[in-house]
């Protein structure tokens, strides 16, 4: 399998996703604003949202992935498949009761994640409503994500990179066409959450019985691939919910700011979502399998080849990423989300929390990649003591930055957070021997650095002065943001070229 070409793949798909994501929230902003009802749909998806990273896309995967990689590579189909159904079976239970116990204790669940919004009543009752309606959208993304691990393993990287433009699809049908039956009540969001997850579940099945392996229901506590599962996991949780903990803690700590904090943060973060995931989620979630057939197959030099290459890739496009938000916040911002309700106070809040986000963008994709490099060799330990010294951290820097930068303080926090839980990983790949760079590194820095530099100059001149964005009709703001996309990505381009970097040094094969 070519590497690059898979990656360009999951890429693409995850850019589609995250292009439908941005008309999404600029049609949420249009209508709603950034207020008390977004800021209570916001907190409402947020929690199921982190417990589905929790128990799906993070210590799940963390655990199920490396083990089924191996019974793919080692076992027969019939036991291959045997493990399938009888983890399907046990996390499916786990989520029904999840789900219903989250929807039954919805009032103490938001009393614990925003009491800031106790004091007032009726932003805490809009809130608990939807948490009530999202929340079985744990249910059924979770179990996507089960369906997405099966369908990696095996090759097909295209159908769960996929799989988000469903969600994205119901949140645009239902602001454009339903929310007026709802007097444009916030509530009509909350039923997109549930469409959507159904939506995007019964878009995989049909990929898993192409393959053979739709999962059946079937018990088996006895089933030794299972416990395995289940003893990584339970590290993984923990080291996955202090990731999730601390985002959450930032959202109780915004709630006590002022009204539409959340929500400033939450768009900031939308655009921070865009390079992290199509290329820290594309990355993460093609060197996962990958790494660990390398490490099942004790080729060790080709694990550090696999992440060696995986992280100059993230040093190529990240690093312009992060130059780029910050050079150009207010012409993203305004180009995005500052139509209709969304007021020029908004643009300035969202922008300040952009450019504190920027500051770890680095950080944030170099983690989803160093982090699958310890997953793959089954040790959960090490990163979980890692994010446990993070979170201290992270918090540590909230309390020191809430007081000065409000909102952009906490921003700030998870960015250099990330940025440090990226380099403790890095530093124990390295002092346990696993992973050794390959020659090169302090020129490919060098010429990066003079790519980034010329790039930056250029969109700093090109983008004109903020008061000109702020009048800026639809169309003219949307062709300059696009020119200025094209100037930037291109004097970047043409001078890695001109200084001697090519795409065929990327090219990378490997079998799975």
């Amino acid at each position: 399998m070519n590497l690059l070409k898979a990656l360009a793949t999951v890429g693409s798909m995850t850019f589609l996703s995250r292009i439908l994501g941005f008309v999404r929230d600029t049609l949420i902003a249009r209508v709603f604003g950034a207020g008390v009802a977004t800021d209570a749909f916001f907190v409402a998806f947020k929690i199921p949202n982190l417990l589905r990273r929790i128990s799906a896309e993070g210590a799940f995967s963390q655990a199920f992935v490396p083990i089924l990689a191996e019974y793919k590579k080692q076992r027969s189909v019939d036991e291959t498949k045997a493990l399938i159904n009888h983890v399907a079976t046990l996390l499916g239970l786990f989520l029904v009761v999840i789900t219903i116990l989250g929807m039954l204790a919805a009032p103490w669940v938001v009393q614990v994640s925003a009491p800031g919004f106790a004091a007032d009543k009726a932003k805490f009752d809009l809130t608990v409503d939807l948490l009530r309606v999202t929340f079985p959208y744990i249910f059924f993304i979770s179990l996507v994500s089960l369906a997405g691990g099966v369908l990696n393993t095996f090759g097909n990287f295209r159908v769960p990179a996929m799989t988000p433009v469903w969600l994205n699809l119901s949140f645009i049908a239902a602001v454009m066409f339903v929310a007026p039956y709802f007097d444009h009540s916030v509530m009509v969001l909350g039923w997109a959450v549930f469409a959507g997850g159904i939506a995007q579940l019964i878009y995989q099945l049909p990929y898993l019985r192409k393959l053979g392996l739709l999962p059946r229901f079937e018990i088996n506590l006895k089933d030794a691939g299972v416990w395995r599962i289940l003893k990584l996991m339970g590290p993984a949780i923990f080291g996955v919910s202090i990731a999730q903990i601390s985002l959450l803690i930032n959202t109780i700590f915004a709630s006590f700011l002022v009204t539409g904090s959340v929500s400033w943060l939450y768009y900031a973060d939308r655009l921070m979502e865009f390079p992290t995931g199509i290329l820290g989620v594309a990355l993460g979630t093609i060197l996962l399998p990958s790494l660990a057939k390398s490490y099942a197959d004790k080729s060790d030099g080709e694990y550090s080849q696999l992440l060696d290459w995986g992280l100059r890739l993230t040093f190529i496009l990240a690093l312009p990423a992060a130059v780029a938000l910050a050079v150009l916040s207010v012409p993203l911002v305004t180009g995005l989300f500052h139509y209709g309700a969304f007021s020029a106070l908004d643009v300035e809040m969202t922008r300040q929390a952009l450019m504190a986000y920027s500051l770890g963008l680095l950080g944030l994709i170099l983690v989803k990649v160093l982090a699958p490099a310890f997953y793959s060799r089954q040790n959960i330990k090490t990163p979980v003591k890692i994010a446990l010294f993070t979170l201290a951290s992270t918090q540590l820097m909230n309390l020191a930055f809430i007081g000065p930068f409000k909102h952009a303080g906490l921003a700030l926090a998870i960015g250099l957070g990330a940025c440090m839980n990226a380099g403790l990983l890095y530093f124990y790949l390295r002092k346990a021997g696993v992973f050794k760079p390959q020659p090169g590194w302090y020129a490919f820095m060098a010429k990066l650095a003079l790519a980034v530099g010329a790039m930056a100059l250029v969109l700093h001149f090109a983008a004109g002065s903020d008061a000109t964005w702020m009048a800026y009709k639809l169309v003219p703001k949307l062709l300059h943001l696009l020119i200025l996309l094209v100037l930037g990505s291109g004097t970047y381009f043409f001078v890695l070229w001109a200084l001697g970097i090519r795409l065929k040094d990327f090219m990378k094969r490997t079998v799975i």
